[in-house]
């Protein structure tokens, strides 16, 4: 498994705004596939995953909707934070982590 260079410190600040910036991408889109998966999942004709303190729903039926939410949320967001950090590293040549 390849091992990237440790970043400078300058880079990790100037990679501090497009780091929150694929944060808020990667909710987004984590937030469209969870709505989309959870309409074909979800029994009868909910359209709207079950709140926390929505008194109709179950506790079984909030918690696997919250289950579904969190495994899809992050996915995406080391996905889209992989991505980011590979494009910046290919803008400034240095990796911005560790």
């Amino acid at each position: 498994m390849p091992h990237e260079e440790q970043g400078s410190k300058p880079a990790k600040i100037l990679y501090k705004p497009w780091g929150i910036g694929t944060s808020i991408l990667a909710g987004v889109i984590a937030g469209q596939i969870f709505k989309q998966v959870w309409k074909k999942a979800a029994p009868g004709d909910q359209d709207d995953p079950p709140k926390a303190l929505e008194s109709e729903y179950d506790l079984k039926q909030v918690l696997i909707a919250a289950a579904i939410q969190g495994a899809i949320f992050a996915v995406i967001k080391a996905a889209v934070s992989r991505g980011g950090a590979r494009a910046f590293e290919r803008w400034t040549g240095e990796w911005p982590g560790d």
